[in-house]
């Protein structure tokens, strides 16, 4: 679900942005701002990064390890609803700029105070495994903070608001594939108890899981479509029916459910990447007047680049969603 994060942040925000009447420009930044934030919450995972030995889940191919240590603090601080409430004006204070309020040391130094009050809640509430986790979480926060201000050039108030969007959302998509998140840490109070099941079937389950990420996808997708007035290039491609392949996978791949996955999700992706790749190619290798090849001369200006690399993305992403179609409707079948 790592990009689903980011891509219902982007598109939320972007939309939020239009409705109250900003420029084309300034609501994909802001978009882009709180997908950035969006991702921000797994940095939580960063723990196992030191409590496991790398060389040894490579050797052994056994991401479990990894993973179990992960679990340990994954979805918890960091995907607090409360936490996100206040880490979202701290990193906006934290970044201000000389003149952009009446006392700016003054503001600055209640957002740092409120972030290294977090750490602080963390360490007692957590212990030290917390407090390095919302150490390594408000440290990345600010620094986003601050890269977002230089470069898109975003108000405070701005940044906070795209930095709670992307905060704020990222627990939800977490409801379908693992624990549930903690979205009242410190408090210690439950929302859900368990995971929120699709479907019985472990399979469809996922595969719904599945769904629900590519859906995210093609709304960012379709945001993008509207506020550049369809800009964005050609989207379909007859390199995408290469995905209808993907419909034999089930007769050759073990059911992949949440457990096990990684032969079913690469696989899949190898498939879109593979559409967006032929249609690529076949833009390149055009037919001249005499029905010889030759490649076509390719536009360097950055508008172009940027339009024919959303063209073959957003193909890639119609084989991926072809193949999901088809699979579902085997494995129903069988």
């Amino acid at each position: 679900m790592f990009v689903g994060h980011a891509m219902l942040a982007f598109a939320l925000a972007a939309l939020a942005a239009e409705w109250r009447g900003w420029p084309t420009r300034r609501a994909l930044a802001v978009g882009v701002a709180a997908g950035a934030f969006a991702a921000l919450p797994d940095i939580d995972v960063a723990y196992a990064l030191f409590a496991v030995d790398g060389s040894e889940v490579v050797a052994a191919a056994d991401a479990d390890a990894f993973w179990s240590a992960a679990n340990r603090v994954h979805r918890s601080m960091t995907h607090s609803l409360v936490v996100a409430a206040a880490v979202s004006p701290a990193v906006a204070l934290a970044t201000l700029r000389a003149g952009e309020a009446g006392r700016t040391r003054l503001a600055r130094s209640v957002g740092v105070a409120l972030l290294i009050g977090l750490v602080g809640v963390a360490l007692a509430v957590s212990g030290a495994l917390g407090g390095f986790v919302m150490g390594a979480f408000v440290v990345a926060g600010v620094v986003l903070a601050a890269a977002v201000r230089r470069y898109a050039d975003l108000s405070p108030r701005v940044l906070a608001a795209a930095a709670v969007i992307g905060l704020a959302t990222h627990p939800w998509g977490d409801l379908f594939t693992g624990e549930p998140p903690e979205l009242l840490y410190p408090f210690g109070l439950a929302v859900f108890d368990g995971r929120v099941a699709l479907h019985a079937d472990p399979t469809l389950h996922l595969l719904g899981a599945f769904a629900v990420e590519l859906a995210t996808i093609w709304l960012a997708v379709l945001v993008v479509v509207r506020l550049t007035d369809g800009s964005v290039g050609p989207v379909f491609d007859r390199s995408v029916t290469l995905g209808a392949a993907y419909s034999v996978a089930p007769l050759l791949l073990v059911p992949p459910t949440l457990d096990v996955s990684y032969h079913f999700v690469f696989s899949i992706l190898a498939v879109g990447l593979a559409c967006g790749a032929v249609a690529w190619a076949r833009s390149l290798l055009a037919s001249d007047g005499d029905g010889n090849g030759s490649f076509r001369r390719l536009s360097t200006e950055r508008s172009h680049l940027l339009r024919a690399s959303l063209s073959y993305a957003v193909i890639a992403l119609s084989g991926v969603t072809i193949a999901l179609f088809g699979y579902t409707a085997v494995y129903i079948a069988l």
